[in-house]
């Protein structure tokens, strides 16, 4: 589901892999304890006590089961139809990033502005495990994920952050405390 959502231009799929798994015989290679934390803090952010795999979460509210292609589609589609009142944009020149961004209002806590770098495909032969023998093809593989920046929506945000130049690149204008993701923009 992961690589259909990758191929669409409506959508901003990314996988995080967590470590968790680790033990069962065979480590995945792209899992990042940071991204085990993550998940976890957007489980205690909407009070739930466990994590699970796979997992989507949608415009960092919604929590759907990987199976659920249904439910997946319904959450996305729900939020389509949500209008945002923060606009981001996106340019890249050389290995700069320039990042802008408007809101219709301030907010009364900054906003936390993020920069997400991903591999778009990688094919993995799985040599352990419950996967043994078989490879993995996995898509928008995160491969690091920081907080460049705080924004209340006062004035505009204009800023430029170091890049790799050929990396694909995510930027998310989330609230506070892994709370709703109020825009993004992306450049492949």
């Amino acid at each position: 589901m992961l690589g259909d959502l990758a191929g669409r231009d409506d959508v901003i799929a990314l996988a995080l892999h967590v470590d968790y798994w680790d033990y069962i015989g065979w480590k995945d290679i792209f899992a990042d304890p940071q991204y085990t934390k993550r998940q976890r803090s957007y489980a205690q952010a909407a009070g739930h006590r466990s994590v699970y795999t796979p997992q989507f979460i949608v415009q960092g509210q919604d929590h759907v089961i990987g199976a659920k292609s249904m439910k997946l589609s319904d959450a996305i589609q729900t939020h389509k139809a949500q209008a945002g009142n923060v606009e981001v944009e996106l340019s890249r020149a050389g290995g700069k990033l320039r990042v802008s961004a408007t809101s219709d209002r301030r907010f009364s806590a900054p906003l936390v502005v993020q920069l997400v770098t991903y591999k778009p495909k990688e094919a993995v032969s799985v040599k352990r495990g419950e996967n043994a023998g078989r490879t993995l093809n996995y898509h928008n593989i995160v491969t690091s994920w920081q907080q460049v920046d705080k924004w209340n929506g006062a004035k505009p945000l204009s800023a430029s952050y170091p890049v790799d130049a050929g990396a694909p690149v995510v930027v998310i204008v989330q609230e506070p405390g892994f709370g709703q993701i109020l825009a993004a923009g992306h450049l492949r």
